[in-house]
């Protein structure tokens, strides 16, 4: 019986990290825009520059229609940015903390939408990469084999 009991302990145990680890250690990239946004019939220019910044590092440095990224484990996100509105002003600071949603592992968040104070549908949405199509290039003249030496003449006969 005890036996039993410590092999049912073990699995239950090792079912409880793997769930922690699930939430905990899943890994995220955070894409950030500074680009136009268009919300509700208003529209929302981009910034000259943002610097975005991760604890003392900064991962992303951007003009207009520019994306930059930082990757990161868990769930919830914190960063810092620095907002340059026009060249020469004065440089405008913001802390913002993002809450990834469950099962993304892409998430696109525009700062112009953040920083303007819009709701978390204006400013996020989950990141689909574009598959592009590859063209298969067709061989000159005769098959991919073709080593084009019958075109040269060696001078005897044979």
């Amino acid at each position: 019986m005890r036996k039993i009991l410590f092999r049912v302990g073990t699995v239950v145990v090792l079912l409880a990290i793997a769930a922690c680890m699930m939430v905990i250690g899943r890994g995220h990239t955070l894409y950030f825009d500074n680009k136009k946004l268009e919300y509700e019939g208003q529209t929302y220019d981009a910034i000259r520059r943002i610097n975005v910044f991760v604890g003392d590092e900064q991962v992303a440095k951007l003009s207009q229609k520019e994306r930059g990224m930082a990757t990161f484990t868990g769930q919830s996100f914190k960063f810092n940015i620095e907002v340059v509105r026009e060249k020469g002003g004065d440089s405008e600071f913001y802390d913002f903390a993002v809450k990834v949603p469950y099962g993304q592992d892409g998430v696109v968040v525009n700062l112009i939408g953040m920083i303007e104070g819009l709701p978390q549908d204006a400013w996020m949405s989950e990141f689909v990469p574009v598959a592009t199509e590859e063209t298969e290039e067709e061989p000159a003249e005769g098959d991919e084999f073709d080593t084009g030496l019958e075109d040269f003449d060696v001078g005897g006969d044979i």
